[in-house]
């Protein structure tokens, strides 16, 4: 019987023992630990790390207050209501953002819920004024002289308020958002002056406003109040 080659197995081929050996090869098996592969350094890359995070920490801390000072100082604050003058529209306690870049390039409007300081108010130092919005940035201090009333009356208006009801320019006004037992005495018949906005509270019975301290001037309008954000409850538009 004829044997075929593909009924035998292929036997392996000895090594020949005359081959030559290069016995500069190195067994890999042979060669150094790589001291980045050691375990000890692989122990030591998070403390370095934990290290430099803290050494930039201040760094952010610094950086994000700085943030916060030139955010609250130039663009929106958040503002504490801390009395029943503008019931029902704002309640004791709400918090409300203010766009502090509303009236550099557009007037107050009627209706707009404005935030102004205080006739008595003082002139601030740079130093004074950014050790302020610094505490406020951080919650440490509430802006305790700023007030927040409704704009009822444009410059060059004539304002009157009788039978319980605002008169603009002999006019009578609509004044939805105000609630419906609410209560004015008489008042005017008053000229606002040039560059000037009358302010009133919606709970016109309980508000120290324009009828008491006058129209203010368009210099102590810190900004307009957009939004109420907190309680979450009373999340919404103004």
């Amino acid at each position: 019987m004829n044997d075929y080659p593909g009924d035998h197995a292929t036997s392996p081929v000895a090594a020949d023992p005359g081959a030559d050996i290069d016995e500069d090869a190195v067994n890999p098996e042979e060669l150094p630990p790589d001291p980045a592969d050691s375990p000890a350094d692989d122990a030591d890359k998070p403390d370095s790390e934990s290290w430099s995070f803290l050494k930039e920490l201040p760094f952010l801390i610094v950086g994000a207050l700085i943030v916060a000072v030139l955010v609250k100082s130039f663009l929106i604050q958040v503002f504490w209501i801390p009395s029943a003058s503008m019931e029902e529209t704002l309640q004791v306690g709400d918090r409300v953002i203010v766009n502090k870049l509303a009236y550099r390039i557009g007037d107050p409007g009627r209706g707009d819920v404005v935030v102004f300081e205080p006739e008595s108010f003082e002139a601030e130092s740079l130093a004074t004024k950014i050790s302020r919005n610094l505490l406020e940035s951080v919650g440490l201090r509430t802006p305790e002289s700023d007030l927040i009333k409704r704009v009822v009356g444009l410059p060059g208006e004539t304002i009157q308020i009788s039978d319980n009801r605002v008169l603009i320019n002999d006019l009578p006004l609509d004044e939805p958002y105000l609630p419906p037992q609410v209560r004015m005495r008489d008042y005017g018949p008053e000229v606002i002056p040039d560059d000037s906005y009358f302010v009133m509270g919606d709970n016109r019975g309980s508000s120290r406003d324009s009828r008491v301290f006058g129209a203010i001037e368009r210099s102590r309008i810190v900004g307009r109040a957009f939004s109420v954000v907190w309680p979450p409850s009373r999340w919404g538009g103004l």
